[in-house]
């Protein structure tokens, strides 16, 4: 997902598709996961972590490698919506089950230190683009589905579903583990129906999908508004998603630490509101620095945030049905994530720029932020009937 922009580049001198064809790609994944959601969740629910990640990263690595062989637009979708598939069975969603089993007075840590995970990919983003250019996007294609089978078959053995006999979420007995005044106890988790009458669910699912109207935007058309907006080079341009990560990834870490002690929501209006700002420098910059501010707050935003995603929705609806709640909610949020490239992609078309595009996202993070403030904590299991 973080070298998507280094692909787009390569994919547009080659075939010459404009931005919103191979932004439209991008976005039927978004979309695909979406309606997958909550199929996936109570499969996970059902069946466990462990079996939905081996399928799913199967899936992942060879659309990988169908991918490093497409000729046309059709080709292209095709291959593409079989990343979808795999990327979601086999990441984000399915773990999230396990760890919020497992987590509960350290959630958002035990959430935050997972996401680093995606950082360091981003991280990785200028090794992607110097295969990129020296091997091609094809055999970098082919090479990457080879790793995601070969790297993450094995490590899917470590994964359980929820603690076993003996063992407590967080290492706790549960009468040495009060319940805070912001979560709810076990005996009143709440149901997919359930959650959804809450207008917390909405908010947050919303106040997500928004955020993560930022974030596609960001992650399929940031390199080729540095390139052609701003006159970077490929390199440069990996080099700010670099920095963009590292940032995240501090992000995360605070996420992780603060979500834990403060009140979730709250922070999460910040961060939108960081990346409002961050995409308003970015579409005017007329200097490297206010892409380097860019670079920070989103950075910031984006990290902190991702892990308290997880946390707010498991302490507000508690984790017996949490993958299933997290699906239909998904549904919801990756609307976002499907629109944001589509919509960004075709105004830059229009007006040959990115700079009314990026303002408009920097105009919806703060109606997110919004979202966030209005989510409050539901009513206890007996009063959601």
């Amino acid at each position: 997902m973080q070298s998507f922009g280094a692909y787009v580049v390569l994919l547009q001198g080659e075939f010459g598709w404009s931005k919103a064809v191979i932004a439209g790609a991008f976005a039927l994944t978004r979309v695909e996961s979406g309606i997958l959601g909550p199929l996936q969740g109570w499969l996970t629910d059902r069946f466990g972590p462990r079996l939905i990640l081996r399928i799913g990263t199967i899936l992942f690595g060879i659309g990988f490698m169908l991918f490093s062989q497409i000729e046309t637009v059709l080709g292209f979708y095709l291959t593409f919506a079989l990343i979808a598939i795999g990327s979601s069975l086999g990441g984000f969603a399915t773990l999230m089950v396990s760890i919020v089993n497992w987590f509960d007075k350290n959630r958002a840590k035990a959430v935050a230190f997972s996401q680093i995970g995606y950082s360091f990919g981003g991280l990785c983003v200028p090794v992607v683009v110097f295969s990129l250019e020296l091997f091609g996007w094809r055999a970098t294609a082919f090479a990457s589905g080879v790793i995601v089978i070969a790297v993450g078959l094995p490590l899917i053995q470590v994964i359980k579903h929820r603690p076993e006999d003996g063992e407590y979420p967080d290492g706790i007995a549960p009468d040495s583990s009060p319940i805070s005044a912001d979560k709810i106890s076990p005996d009143q988790d709440l149901n997919a129906r359930q959650a959804m009458k809450t207008s917390a669910f909405w908010f947050i699912s919303i106040g997500h999908a928004l955020a993560l109207l930022t974030v596609s935007a960001v992650m399929v058309h940031l390199v080729t508004h540095l390139i052609e907006g701003l006159n970077y080079t490929l390199a440069q341009a990996a080099l700010v998603v670099s920095l963009m990560t590292a940032c995240q990834m501090i992000g995360q870490l605070l996420g992780g630490y603060l979500g834990d002690r403060f009140n979730k929501r709250f922070i999460c209006v910040l961060c939108m509101l960081g990346h409002g700002s961050g995409m308003l420098l970015v579409a005017w910059s007329t200097h490297p620095s206010m892409v380097i501010g860019f670079a920070v707050l989103n950075g910031l935003g984006w990290g902190t945030r991702g892990p308290l995603m997880v946390a707010l929705r498991a302490d507000y609806f508690g984790s017996k049905s949490f993958g299933t709640i997290m699906g239909f909610s998904s549904l919801i949020a990756m609307l976002g994530m499907s629109i944001g490239p589509v919509i960004t992609g075709y105004v830059a078309d229009l007006q040959g720029n990115y700079v009314q595009s990026f303002t408009a996202i920097a105009a919806a993070s703060v109606v997110g932020a919004l979202c966030f403030f209005f989510a409050k904590r539901p009513p206890s299991l007996n009063k959601v009937t």
